[in-house]
């Protein structure tokens, strides 16, 4: 998960819009936005898949909310999820989080993710081989018994998709 600095039109656009038709959301001020994963083309079929209803869940390491000192997400927390480039294309709400080792998710959690052909063996090598590549740039080694931060929600809006 990165947070998006550029094209904030678009987020503010899309939050405004949602605002629109919620103006009972419990939150009024634009939520933090990002996209999924570390390239463009994840980054962007991640996004597509939270407007399809998909991906409904994400798992960022425990280490990586420690290592940039982020706080980590809390139940009814509101997102904007953007493409690669920041376009803005849903915003979603955090509905249940659970701290579980990498060695212990489960063929459940990794079709709630939605990525890929769904299974669980595809969600251990692609969420493996991201979880080293954030943390070889710290000279640090990816452990089975890792905390992954399992985040589940739900898409509030989306952009057509």
């Amino acid at each position: 998960m990165e947070t998006v600095r550029n094209n904030q039109n678009s987020v503010e656009s899309l939050w405004k819009d949602f605002l629109k038709i919620n103006p009972n959301n419990r939150i009024k001020e634009t939520p933090i936005s990002f996209y999924f994963c570390d390239n463009k083309k994840d980054a962007d079929e991640c996004a597509e898949l939270v407007v399809k209803g998909i991906k409904q869940a994400t798992a960022t390491s425990l280490w990586w909310f420690e290592k940039n000192k982020e706080p980590l997400p809390k139940v009814n927390d509101q997102y904007i999820v953007t493409d690669w480039d920041g376009n803005a294309k849903a915003i979603i709400e955090t509905i249940k989080i659970e701290h579980v080792p990498y060695n212990k998710i489960t063929a459940e959690f990794a079709e709630t993710e939605g990525e890929g052909d769904k299974s669980l063996s595809y969600w251990k090598s692609v969420h493996k081989a991201y979880y080293k590549r954030e943390m070889e740039a710290y000279g640090e080694k990816f452990n089975e018994n890792m905390i992954i931060i399992c985040e589940y929600f739900k898409t509030l809006y989306a952009i057509a998709a």
